[in-house]
C-alpha cells in the first residue's frame, strides 16, 4: 500500500469509487477493489462486514465529500446565490463531460443498479440526494431574498432542477453528447433568471 494512505479503510473506499463509477457495483468484485488497492482480504472485512455495507460506506463517503464541497461552493457570498447556483450546475457539466470517470456523479451512476438490490444502499442515496436539493432550495431562498432569483417555490424548484439534472446526465450517457445537459442548462437559467 502507498505510504500516503494513512487510513486503510479510506484508501479501500477511494480505491472502489474509482473502480465502481466506472463498471458499476455488481460487476466489480471484492478481489480487483482489493487486488487494486494493494489490501488483504482479511482487511477488508475489519472494516467492511460484506459488499453491501461497503457499497452503503461508499456511497456515504462520497455525500459526505459531495456536500462539504457543496457547502464550501454556496458559502461564496460574494456572489449573488444565482452567480452560485449557476456556477454549481456549469460544474455538473464539466464533470460529466471528463473523460475522467472518478470525476462523474455516483448518483448517476448507481441509483438505478442498486436502488432494488439494497435497501439499505437505496435508502443512502435517497438520503444523500434529499440533503443535496435542501441546500439547493436554501440558496434559491437566498436569491429570491437577495433579490438575484425570481419568485419561486424554493423546495419545489430544487427538487424539478435536481430531477432534470439526473436525467439530463443519464442521457448524456446514454446519446453520449452534451445536447441533454446543454438543454438542461439553458433552461435553468431561464428559470433562474430575473
Amino acid at each position: 500500500m502507498n505510504a500516503r494512505h494513512d487510513n486503510t479503510r479510506q484508501h479501500i473506499l477511494e480505491t472502489g469509487q474509482r473502480i465502481i463509477v466506472g463498471k458499476g457495483f455488481a460487476s466489480v468484485g471484492l478481489n480487483e477493489i482489493l487486488t487494486s488497492a494493494g489490501v488483504p482480504k482479511g482487511s477488508f472485512y475489519h472494516y467492511f462486514e460484506s459488499k453491501e455495507q461497503y457499497g452503503q460506506a461508499l456511497l456515504q463517503d462520497y455525500f459526505d465529500r459531495y456536500l462539504a464541497d457543496l457547502d464550501a461552493l454556496f458559502a461564496t457570498e460574494a456572489d449573488s446565490a444565482h452567480e452560485r447556483l449557476m456556477r454549481y450546475w456549469q460544474r455538473w457539466v464539466d464533470k460529466q463531460l471528463d473523460t475522467c470517470c472518478e470525476q462523474k456523479c455516483m448518483v448517476v451512476k448507481l441509483a438505478g443498479e442498486v436502488a432494488d438490490l439494497s435497501d439499505a444502499m437505496r435508502v443512502t442515496l435517497r438520503d444523500g440526494t434529499d440533503q443535496i436539493v435542501q441546500r439547493i432550495a436554501r440558496l434559491i431562498e437566498a436569491g429570491v431574498s437577495d433579490g438575484s432569483i425570481p419568485a419561486l417555490d424554493p423546495a419545489a424548484t430544487a427538487q424539478t432542477l435536481y430531477q432534470m439534472w439526473l436525467g439530463a446526465s443519464l442521457l448524456g450517457k446514454l446519446h453520449r453528447n452534451s445536447d441533454a445537459l446543454d438543454n438542461a442548462m439553458q433552461f435553468t437559467q431561464k428559470l433562474l433568471t430575473r
